[in-house]
């Protein structure tokens, strides 16, 4: 059985081909974003936070991310984010989303992040055990939030305030 060993960094711009390639592997199991592309470096640039991006790298190989999108433009929410976390394929189930979150989470109180928001498809076990091994609790389900390749999709909405920041 593989065991987790990387580390986990600030996401670089040169990072990005490989992020990339496994946001695109997290699209194909049709259980992890509503989104059916990954888009350009400049778009996904221009949606996520810049002071909460990580890479995990085993050697000099990126194996996940995770990465803190703004839930809202205005002031009254400037410490709420959304969650995104992906890990390779080759790289599922040993640990690698779990340093992850976890490291988010501690950049996250760093940048005077107060709650972060997961909004995960109910047929998502493993994301959801992660998030609550994490500190997530369930808010409740959003029925037919988003449509992906014709289908409806329920998404469980998690949250993690922080005992830190904005206490």
């Amino acid at each position: 059985m593989k065991t987790v060993n990387c580390i986990i960094e600030s996401m670089a711009k040169d990072d990005w081909e490989a992020v990339r390639e496994i946001y695109r592997e997290g699209i194909a199991t049709g259980n992890a974003t509503v989104e059916t592309h990954a888009p350009e470096w400049e778009r996904w640039d221009r949606i996520h936070r810049s002071d909460c991006r990580l890479v995990a790298k085993d050697g000099e190989q990126v194996i996940g991310w995770a990465a803190l999108s703004p839930v809202s433009a205005r002031d009254a929410y400037s410490g709420v984010a959304e969650v995104s976390v992906y890990v390779a394929a080759t790289s599922r189930g040993i640990g690698v989303g779990k340093l992850l979150l976890d490291s988010l989470i501690l950049a996250s109180e760093a940048s005077g992040v107060w709650t972060l928001q997961a909004s995960i498809f109910v047929e998502n076990e493993a994301s959801i055990t992660l998030h609550t091994a994490c500190g997530f609790r369930s808010v409740g389900t959003r029925e037919r939030i988003g449509c992906l390749n014709g289908q409806w999709r329920n998404t469980r909405l998690m949250e993690r305030r922080s005992k830190v920041t904005g206490v």
